[in-house]
This record gives structure tokens, C-alpha cells and sequence, in this order.
């Protein structure tokens, strides 16, 4: 990846654009959301990756480099790197199907400027059965009632743009891809949003499977009842969002002060 897939020049980066403000505070962010993820048991080794474009470029993204896992990261580990394959600023390359899925989500769904992917197991779990993952039995999951989306296409590793440019397709207006045999995707407007609902959604994803270990049926909320929670959820959702992300990176300044380096 130190090169662009298609020959091409790499992106014109120039050294104050890394230094500003906005882009030190999304490392940060960034970073924090590894760490935090590693505590939780949402990552898998060294694979999974979070992105998010660079703010004041609509051109390039950071990303983890591959190699190292949730739990080394740190604010400047993180990668810039182009839609090209190129990249532009920090030490390695991002996993092969860290770029084709993220670069090409971003390109496809400006939308999506933060893009979470995980195997975590329980919302994993759920993508391994057939039928809708989540049963909107329990409250935590209304907080994503009507914005997810199935990929039921399973279609192995993401190695090249078209496979990329499928999983961005399947998002359509969604929020959350439940990716069918493999994992899930989260699409946010900020790290916070993103962050808070992959933690949710693997709050939510625990929660229903715990239910159904005990062998007795699920009893759904009434769909009109699980709109009108979802409204009453989402109207405080980005405050709620941006505050948890700073919970976070209060109890990580204390005991993992070394991510914001």
C-alpha cells in the first residue's frame, strides 16, 4: 500500500494541514476508541480496523496500520492514507481489507465519515444466524431501530475495489451492516457517534443473546412503541455520543495516558 494501486501520484499533503487542531483532536479520538474497544473485548487480534476522514479533506482518511493491535494504539500511530492506496503520512500500511472496505466507504458514502468494523462477538453471533439479527426485545437495541441493514452476501475477503464498493452499496441509508457470516460495519458523521453506537449495538447484541441462551421465546416490542422510543432516544443521541467519547478518554487519561501520544 506504500503505492497507489493504479500508478498514480499520492496526495499532496502539506505539514500544517497535519498539525491542525481538528486533525490532532480526531487522532485522539481515534485513538481513544481503540483503546477502549481493546478493554471490551471488541477487537480480534491484529485485524478489524476504524477510520475516519481527515477533517478539512474529503480526499484522505486515517486508519490503523496493520500489525498492531487495538491495544498499541495511539494518536500518532494512526495512518493517513488516500483513496489511491497511497500512504501519505505515518509509519506502515494500513491491512489489505482495512483500505478496500474503509477507503471505498468513505468515497461512496461521504455520509460516512467515521467507519467502525468489527468482528465482536456478540453482534457477530447474531450475523451468523439466519433471519434479522436483532429481535427489538430489549431497549438498548431500539436505540437502532431503523437504521440497520443485512448483507446477506457473504463474499470472503475484501481484496479489491469491486468487493469494497458492494459492502459501501450495501449500507444504503443505514447506519449499522449487519455483515452476514463475517461481522458488522458502523457509519457515523463524528468518531463519537460511531463509537457510541458500536458499543451499543454490542451492548444491545449481548443483552438478546443472553434471552435466547435461556431457551424461552423473545418477546419483541410493539413496532409503534419501538419507533417512538427510537425517536425519544435519537433526539439526545449526539450530546449523549460526544459525551460518552469523553468518558472515555477521562478514564484513559488516567490510566492509559500514552494513547494520546
Amino acid at each position: 500500500m506504500a503505492h497507489a494501486l493504479d500508478g498514480s501520484a499520492p496526495a499532496i499533503l502539506r505539514n500544517s494541514e497535519l498539525d491542525a487542531e481538528a486533525v490532532r483532536a480526531a487522532r485522539v479520538d481515534l485513538a481513544a476508541c481503540f483503546r477502549m474497544a481493546a478493554r471490551l473485548g471488541l477487537h480480534e487480534g491484529i485485524c478489524n480496523h476504524f477510520s475516519f476522514v481527515v477533517p478539512g479533506r474529503d480526499d484522505l482518511f486515517l486508519v490503523n496500520p496493520y500489525g498492531w493491535a487495538f491495544s498499541e494504539m495511539t494518536a500518532s500511530r494512526l495512518l493517513v492514507c488516500d483513496f489511491k492506496g497511497n500512504v501519505v503520512a505515518g509509519e506502515g500500511v494500513p491491512e489489505a481489507t482495512a483500505f478496500y472496505i474503509h477507503a471505498r466507504m468513505h468515497l461512496n458514502k461521504p455520509r460516512a465519515k467515521a467507519a467502525f468494523h468489527t468482528h465482536m462477538p456478540n453482534a457477530t453471533a447474531l450475523a451468523m444466524l439466519e433471519g434479522p439479527p436483532l429481535a427489538w426485545a430489549g431497549q438498548s437495541s431500539l436505540k437502532f431501530y431503523g437504521r440497520t441493514l443485512v448483507d446477506e452476501d457473504y463474499n470472503g475477503l475484501a481484496l479489491d475495489e469491486s468487493e469494497g464498493d458492494r459492502i459501501a452499496a450495501s449500507i444504503g441509508d443505514a447506519d449499522i451492516v449487519f455483515m452476514k457470516n463475517h461481522g458488522v460495519m458502523v457509519v457515523g458523521a463524528s468518531v463519537a457517534e460511531a463509537w457510541d453506537d458500536l458499543y451499543y449495538l454490542e451492548r444491545a447484541a449481548e443483552a438478546q443473546r443472553l434471552a435466547m441462551s435461556t431457551g424461552r421465546k423473545l418477546k419483541p416490542v410493539p413496532a409503534e412503541m419501538a419507533a417512538r422510543t427510537y425517536a425519544q432516544m435519537r433526539e439526545g443521541d449526539r450530546e449523549s455520543a460526544k459525551l460518552h467519547l469523553e468518558s472515555i478518554k477521562r478514564i484513559l487519561s488516567r490510566e492509559e495516558p500514552d494513547f494520546m501520544q
